[in-house]
């Protein structure tokens, strides 16, 4: 699948749920189900793993020290799980919010999820997992269940990310560098 199909799909799934489709914090967060019976309106057992693919090669654009840093002070700590989820939440929020992250990072601070993160509501930007999502859409397709997803998923060819992120990694527990690389997220999370 190609990239533009998968960003077609979740812009559907986005469309689908209209103002509900930025907040993975909120209790009745409804993209996740919106984009799984797109799936599986849509696609094959086949596609429903190309697009889980695509998903994979979507998400490693977004392997860089500058992003990683970005959720860091949004998340107030990022592990590498943490970093899976985040990477998630912003295919998520689309393919305009996705490159524009991957290009400046620091511009999520535009982002009203984000933004409310900052402050005190339950809001949330990152989703877990796009890859669990994906493996409800292929079992609703085919009948069967996750291991048997999961087998499939092991049998394609994705070769994942490289070893490190890309970029020039800092201290993200240096709160004088995350004001120099990133000073709108850093004031916004030090408020």
């Amino acid at each position: 699948m190609d990239h533009d199909t998968f960003w077609a799909l979740v812009e559907e799934a986005r469309g689908r749920t209209g103002a509900g489709a930025d907040d993975r914090g909120a209790d009745d967060d409804p993209l996740p189900d919106a984009l799984t019976d797109l799936l599986v309106e849509k696609l094959d057992a086949d596609q429903v793993l190309a697009f889980a693919a695509a998903a994979d090669d979507v998400a490693d654009a977004a392997y860089g020290w500058t992003v990683w840093g970005a959720a860091y002070v949004v998340e107030g700590g990022c592990s590498d799980d943490g970093f899976m989820d985040f990477r998630d939440g912003l295919i998520l929020a689309g393919r305009a919010t996705f490159e524009r992250a991957v290009a400046d990072p620091d511009s999520l601070a535009d982002h009203p999820a984000v933004a409310a993160m900052a402050g005190e509501g339950s809001a949330w930007f990152g989703f877990e997992s796009l890859d669990a999502l994906v493996g409800d859409a292929w079992s609703r397709v085919t009948g069967e269940d996750d291991e048997a997803y999961y087998a499939a998923r092991d049998s394609s060819s994705h070769a994942g990310s490289g070893a490190e992120p890309w970029g020039e990694s800092w201290d993200f527990d240096d709160d004088g560098e995350n004001a120099r690389r990133l000073p709108r997220l850093t004031a916004l999370f030090q408020s």
